[in-house]
């Protein structure tokens, strides 16, 4: 495939996500409940969870799961910070002004550093509850929200509600005009993987003993 061939290709899958995505926005734009999708983009925005995060430390048996976790949230800042930076795609001409752009990256579209972030969030509680054991016998009160007193695990309801917000939220920049549909999709993949790496590769407190 020659360049040129590539490029309008590419061009092509480009212009019939922009169609759609914007197709979506207007269709959606007459029933959005505005202060309930800020709310969304709040809980989601790097500068709220990350040191929401740091209420790990409450809870002796979450807190092997802190440093990768809070590693993993700085690795998604930074990667999706250079595919910005890399592809540069503008963001939807719709797209309210009202957005703060924390960086420069922040004014490109691919990928969505929310959906990224919110899919490494619910991924990294997934594989976490899964893959680690977490019976203790203390109990603080992050706990008696998050985890079962009978076998200390995190509650499935709690992994079923991130998921339900990953979701709803990572929609949500569509409708809101912030992102196209492949900015979320790719971001809601990036932070799977992220989650992946994560768990698997940052966990210290199993190389050093920590905790």
């Amino acid at each position: 495939m020659s360049p040129s061939t590539a490029a309008n290709f590419v061009g092509s899958i480009l212009a019939v996500d922009a169609a759609v995505s914007s197709a979506i926005h207007t269709a959606a734009k007459p029933f959005l409940p505005p202060l309930i999708l800020l709310l969304l983009e709040i809980s989601a925005d790097f500068r709220f969870s990350f040191p929401v995060s740091l209420s790990l430390l409450l809870s002796p048996p979450l807190r092997p799961f802190l440093i990768p976790f809070l590693l993993g949230l700085l690795l998604d800042l930074i990667f999706v910070g250079i595919v910005k930076m890399i592809f540069r795609r503008a963001r939807p001409a719709y797209n309210h002004p009202s957005m703060s752009a924390a960086v420069s990256a922040d004014h490109y579209s691919f990928p969505s550093g929310h959906a990224s972030r919110v899919f490494f969030v619910a991924a990294s509680v997934h594989f976490f509850t899964y893959s680690s054991p977490m019976v203790s016998p203390s109990y603080s009160f992050l706990d008696g929200w998050v985890r079962d007193r009978g076998d200390g695990v995190v509650k499935g309801e709690v992994v079923v509600g991130v998921w339900i917000w990953a979701t709803v939220t990572a929609v949500s920049r569509i409708l809101l005009g912030r992102h196209y549909v492949l900015d979320v999709a790719a971001g809601a993949c990036l932070g799977v993987l992220e989650a992946l790496f994560a768990l698997r590769f940052l966990r210290f407190d199993q190389i050093f003993g920590w905790w």
